[in-house]
């Protein structure tokens, strides 16, 4: 079963559920996959509602999503704690990471990317722009905490074309 969210449902309800992990996945060419994400946020860009997604350079997911131009974010409702441990932790370029950690897949409602099948809240987001990070541009604190191997995110700025709870 699911329920239509508006823009301020879903920045209420999801605002407390993103730094507890989520999933974001992408697919092409009959490739899936999806990992773990702590860091996004849910605004207004260009008059909708926008999720900006960071993604590093070194993953797998950086490649499908750059093909496809587009993702799924899946903020799950129930404990997933062991599911998303080994989806951030592997590589979906040396393992089918659904399979392995026991996940099951709906169709998306609006694009060809599917949704973890779980109870949770469900975005639906076709890629508007992107920015690879600029190290100069960087905090100093930043680079040293966060990328001292140099592996950047690029940031997916994802108009929500469709936003859902599924319980």
């Amino acid at each position: 079963m699911t329920s239509q969210l508006t823009y301020e449902q879903l920045a209420t309800e999801a605002a407390p559920l993103i730094p507890k992990n989520a999933f974001m996945t992408t697919a092409h060419g009959g490739k899936i996959n999806t990992m773990t994400i702590g860091w996004g946020s849910i605004g207004i860009m260009w008059g909708k509602p926008v999720f900006t997604a960071m993604v590093r350079q070194s993953r797998f997911t950086k490649e499908l999503v750059e093909q496809s131009g587009e993702f799924t974010i899946t903020l799950p409702l129930t404990d997933m704690k062991e599911a998303l441990a080994l989806c951030g932790s592997k590589s979906g370029r040396d393992m089918d990471k659904i399979a392995a950690a026991k996940l099951t897949l709906a169709d998306g409602a609006a694009i060809s990317t599917p949704v973890i099948a779980a109870p949770g809240l469900q975005l639906e987001c076709k890629v508007v722009f992107k920015q690879t990070m600029p190290p100069e541009d960087l905090d100093t604190d930043y680079q040293s905490k966060w990328y001292a191997n140099g592996d950047y995110h690029t940031m997916y700025f994802g108009e929500i074309v469709a936003a859902y709870k599924t319980v």
